[in-house]
């Protein structure tokens, strides 16, 4: 199934003009701001296996580069669309967020706070018979520890709402996924090259078309369970082609091979004609990628330094990133 066979079969999910109007609003206001913008995907996509859905395959992605990408280019002064799996990582609050600690463990209560009620209560507690004295119990607060560096994060937020650098849109299934990323992408065809595409989103290779979808929860009754499922059309060519043909595309490759992680992303670009493909193998991916493009292979690690630092290797692909996309505007 190719991507036009698979829009015109498919139901477009619910809501998509909203989004649309939206990113196209987005888009006039950094237009006039002569600003560049980027999609950024993020998290990985859902199969429903019912209409009805109660089963589904997953993706595993948590949506921690998406989600830190966006950070970073907000930083370098761009606009972000940032299209992720619900309740994925999100920038900004992703660093508190999906946490090992509950929430609650960043706040406290105001000490003074509390002493201030309770002194107020035992001054009132003669002056009125049947009145409850308890004192109350004092406002919350961030915990002293991390007051610091949730201000840091709460200041960057505050200002990408402040200057509008901050689109979010969320998706769920495969097929959410898909008819949004075509709809936002032909809505920020007018930035032409001054428009960027990140594709980090884990998109679902395989699908069950609707036509061929169980209407009902399956019944486990029935025994085993025997899956037929399609490959997932491909829409880089589409998107390279018609939806956002002057913009600067990077798509990424994930593979578990060392051996193959090269010769798919080189027969990707020839495939697909887009400008750079970030390849990264599973277990290093967040201390070792690899940027290739028609005419070139070059690596970015981190140091032993960084490592140990837990520094973010995205803050070294963004930057590398904006670099060729001001040379890819450059261009005749």
């Amino acid at each position: 199934m190719d991507a036009q066979e698979y829009f015109d079969t498919t139901p477009a999910p619910q809501g998509v003009e909203d989004v649309a109007q939206r990113v196209r609003e987005f888009v006039e206001h950094n237009q006039r701001l002569s600003r560049r913008v980027v999609l950024v995907s993020s998290g990985g996509t859902t199969v429903p296996l019912e209409a009805n859905t109660v089963r589904f395959l997953d993706n595993f992605s948590a949506g921690t580069r998406g989600a830190a990408s966006a950070e970073h280019f907000i930083a370098s002064g761009y606009g972000v669309i940032f299209l992720h799996r619900q309740f994925s990582l999100e920038p900004y609050t992703r660093h508190f967020t999906h946490s090992k600690n509950c929430f609650l463990d960043f706040l406290e209560r105001d000490a003074a706070a509390h002493e201030r009620a309770a002194d107020g209560g035992a001054a009132s507690s003669g002056s009125s018979a049947g009145h409850d004295a308890r004192p109350r119990r004092g406002s919350l607060r961030v915990a002293e520890r991390l007051q610091a560096e949730i201000a840091e994060v709460f200041d960057k937020y505050q200002a990408a709402r402040a200057e509008h650098r901050l689109l979010k849109i969320d998706f769920v299934t495969v097929h959410d996924y898909l008819f949004l990323l075509r709809r936002i992408t032909m809505e920020m065809s007018p930035l032409g090259k001054l428009g960027m595409y990140y594709l980090a989103a884990a998109v679902s290779d395989y699908f069950i078309p609707q036509a061929k979808m169980a209407v009902h929860k399956i019944q486990s009754g029935d025994g085993a369970l025997t899956l037929s499922l399609e490959q997932v059309p491909k829409i880089i060519k589409p998107l390279v082609q018609e939806w956002a043909e002057h913009g600067f595309i990077v798509s990424f490759k994930l593979e578990t091979d060392d051996a193959m992680l090269l010769p798919k992303a080189r027969k990707a670009l020839e495939r697909y004609g887009h400008q750079l493909v970030i390849g990264n193998m599973l277990h290093t991916r967040k201390h070792v990628v690899h940027f290739i493009s028609a005419d070139r292979a070059e690596e970015i690690r981190l140091t032993p330094d960084e490592v140990a630092a837990n520094f973010e290797i995205e803050t070294h692909i963004i930057s590398r990133l904006v670099g060729l996309h001001s040379e890819w505007i450059a261009r005749e």
